[in-house]
């Protein structure tokens, strides 16, 4: 039964944080930006594989007439970036081929929000893939940086049910303890 109620937490925490600090959205043009983490190979890890699928799907998601991808994140230690490792894998594994930009000298995920907010002057909409609390951090950074651009945040297609479900409490864990740098408001879904 303790088992049972951890996963129903971790997916409910989960579900929750990808819907905070985001409006509904459709139309107009859209970037989506993948946030990169720690990939110190020359090959793209789980996690990372796993935002750049999340963002492909959020492109999908929506009917926007032009839609970017930015994968942001900057070198890994085996000369190239994980902006670049991400790219490809979309690309190549992934068979996508829509625009694509790059973001590459972030190493922190406010280095990410600032280096990206260049790219994204001209959209309508943003969205922000990456795991949920992630996500979450991310769009409370570029509210707090750029919050003309913050109001122009949708919700990304980074949450599914079930989806890393075995995992998610212990991602609810670890988002509890990342999040703890956020104020209160930036914590809480809006009314």
């Amino acid at each position: 039964m303790a088992g049972v109620a951890a996963l129903a937490w971790g997916e409910w925490l989960n579900w929750r944080w990808s819907r905070v600090l985001v409006k509904k959205g459709g139309g107009g043009s859209m970037a989506v930006v993948v946030l990169g983490y720690r990939n110190p190979r020359a090959t793209v890890n789980l996690i990372n594989r796993w935002r750049v699928r999340a963002g492909i799907r959020s492109v999908a998601a929506d009917g926007a007439q032009e839609t970017c991808l930015i994968f942001s994140g900057g070198p890994t230690g085996v000369g190239t970036t994980e902006a670049q490792l991400m790219a490809d894998y979309a690309k190549s594994v992934l068979g996508y081929e829509g625009t694509v930009l790059l973001e590459d000298r972030s190493t922190t995920t406010w280095e990410n929000i600032t280096n990206v907010v260049p790219l994204l002057e001209g959209v309508d909409h943003i969205k922000i893939a990456s795991q949920p609390a992630h996500g979450l951090k991310a769009r409370a950074y570029l509210r707090r940086q750029r919050p003309d651009l913050a109001d122009r945040l949708v919700r990304a297609d980074d949450y599914r049910p079930g989806e890393w479900i075995v995992v998610k409490p212990l991602l609810a864990l670890y988002g509890l303890w990342t999040l703890r740098v956020l104020r209160a408001d930036e914590r809480k879904a809006a009314p």
